[in-house]
This record gives C-alpha cells, sequence and structure tokens, in this order.
C-alpha cells in the first residue's frame, strides 16, 4: 500500500532526489501515518518533492527499520519515520534483531505523544478508578491493548502495573490504530495508547479517555485527571520523527532538518497539529542523535529491570 503527496512547486529545495519514499513500520491509522499525513503535505511544499509512504507493518516497525539499516541505499531516497521507544527496544529485548541506531542517520523528532487509556464510549468503566477496581478484583481479567511487545504503550502498561501493584491482561496489535479499533468495538476492555491517535475518536464521542500518562492535565482533554493525579507516578508517551540508513548524503539531511524545522513553525501546521491534540517537539540533527541514544539506555535500563518477570508471563 502507497501514498503519495505530489509535488508542489513553492519548494525552498531538496537536491538528492525528486520522489522520496517513507518506510512506515506500522498499519495504516496508527501514530507513524497519522505523522505522515500531517507533515509531508506541508514538507512537500517546503521541498519540492514528492513523498511516498511504503508501509510495511510488523514485529512493532522492526521489519521496516531492519530494512533501512541493513537494505536501503544512503543515497538520499528512502527514510523512515521512527518511534520511540520501539525503535531501540525492538532489539533491546530481542537478540534476534540485530539492527541498532548506529546504523541509521537521524534526521529529526517532530511531535512528542503523551500516553493514554481510552475505552470504548459504551464502555461500563466510566472512569480509570473503575478499570483498576476490575483489574484488582480480578487480577489478569482486564484486557488492555498496547501497539506491539516493546512499544511505549507496552512499557507504559508495565510501569503502571509495577505502580499500582495490579495485572493486566497485555493484548499486541501491529499498531496504536488496531488497538484503539478493538477497545472502540469492545474486543478489549481498554487501549493504552497515545492522545494524538486517539483523540480524534475522543472529540467524536467514540472512544472514552480515563487517564493521561502526562506531567500535567491537557488543554485538549482538561476533564481527563493525569495518573500522577491519581497517586501513580507513571509518565509515558512516543515521540516520533524521521531518520535514515547511515552513510546518508549530509547535505541532504541538512536539507531535510531545515525543511522540516520550518514546517513545524509554520502557522498553518501548528494549527493541523493542534487540531489532531499532537504535541510538536521539534529535535533536529545530532541533537536528535544525541536524544535517540539517551532512550537506548534508559529502555535498557528498564528492560533490564522488569524482562525476567514479562518473559515468565
Amino acid at each position: 500500500m502507497t501514498l503519495s503527496v505530489p509535488f508542489c512547486a513553492s519548494a525552498q529545495g531538496y537536491d538528492a532526489a525528486e520522489e522520496v519514499t517513507v518506510l512506515m513500520g506500522f498499519k495504516a491509522g496508527g501514530g507513524s501515518d497519522a505523522l505522515a499525513q500531517l507533515v509531508q503535505p506541508f514538507l512537500a511544499d517546503e521541498l519540492g518533492v514528492s513523498f511516498v509512504n511504503q508501509y510495511m507493518p510488523g514485529a512493532t516497525g522492526a521489519i521496516a527499520w531492519t530494512r533501512l539499516a541493513k537494505q536501503v541505499k544512503p543515497d538520499g531516497e528512502t527514510i523512515s519515520i521512527t518511534n520511540t521507544p520501539m525503535l531501540m527496544t525492538n532489539y533491546i529485548m530481542n537478540e534476534s534483531i540485530t539492527y541498532n541506531i548506529s546504523e541509521l542517520t537521524p534526521i529529526a523528532n517532530i511531535v512528542t505523544d503523551p500516553g493514554i487509556a481510552v475505552v470504548a464510549a459504551d464502555s461500563p468503566y466510566q472512569s480509570f478508578a473503575d478499570l483498576l477496581e476490575a483489574a484488582k478484583a480480578d487480577p489478569g481479567a482486564i484486557t488492555v491493548g498496547n501497539s506491539g511487545i516493546g512499544g511505549d504503550d507496552f512499557f507504559t502498561t508495565v510501569a503502571f502495573e509495577r505502580a499500582a501493584d495490579i495485572k493486566f491482561q497485555k493484548v499486541p496489535f501491529q499498531g496504536d490504530g488496531p488497538s484503539w479499533t478493538a477497545a472502540m468495538g469492545g474486543q478489549i476492555d481498554a487501549s493504552f495508547n497515545n492522545v494524538g491517535i486517539t483523540y480524534p475518536q475522543i472529540k467524536a464521542g467514540n472512544l472514552r479517555a480515563l487517564v493521561v500518562f502526562a506531567n500535567e492535565r491537557l488543554p485538549e482533554l482538561p476533564d481527563v485527571p493525569t495518573a500522577k493525579e491519581l497517586g501513580f507516578d507513571v509518565v509515558a508517551g512516543s515521540s516520533r520523527g524521521y531518520s535514515a540508513p547511515a552513510g546518508f548524503p549530509d547535505e541532504a539531511r541538512a536539507q531535510l532538518v531545515d525543511g522540516l524545522r520550518r514546517v513545524t513553525e509554520n502557522p498553518d501546521f501548528k494549527a493541523a497539529a493542534a487540531a489532531h491534540a499532537m504535541n510538536i517537539d521539534f529535535i533536529g540533527g545530532d541533537d536528535y542523535t544525541a536524544f535517540l541514544q539517551e532512550q537506548e539506555k534508559t529502555f535498557t535500563d528498564i528492560w533490564n529491570e522488569v524482562k525476567d518477570e514479562v518473559q515468565s508471563n
């Protein structure tokens, strides 16, 4: 499945290619897709190239990122959306996954999307306290979806289980979209997801937000408490940006970084991001590399702490 963004004449320049393929490690409807649909029309205007999304779901993004690291030529024609923590936790958790971030050229982070717990609009769980009470009454019976083992939603669930001393039945999906869809359809009790992905369905009345895993209440969801407010020190989410294979041309990288910076400064883009509850968090070039390296260390430490418990389940 591909999606093209037409060439736009108002370009400010990208010399490496006239068409750029963007590898997508998750199914359409999830966080990567939402970012692509938001960013790439603006980036096409800035750079004068067309962007073609190539969807390669599976293994929590590892199929696409392995291809990016191991098979893609660093010629400026192919990049990928990269999501934390999945980009690193794939190989931290699974020795059979052999790529790592040293084989990539990080370009820029665009958004950081707080975690959220949502249920169907007609769910019997009116509040997060209701969900927790049910989980405590019958440990392991409450089904909670996530975007895949090793994703931010999975780690949020594990962190919350430890903080609240409860047990959920964790249900992995191939991306955020299938997870919230299952919750909306009543196939699972709840989905631990991300605000930017679920917000349109919350706004439309199809999903009910129970809690956000942010430091403070969000302007878009002022009535939804934070986990901290409820007594659980869990702050989590996913950052999403763009990366290329190692050896990517310096000039091409600089042009993409500058183009993405201009996009995030565009008032129309800011308005569109706000409408989708996407929190702009631009981190460009070498700063993005350092950010990913720091995330790699953080999630290595977390996994080493919880892996025995998780692997025994």
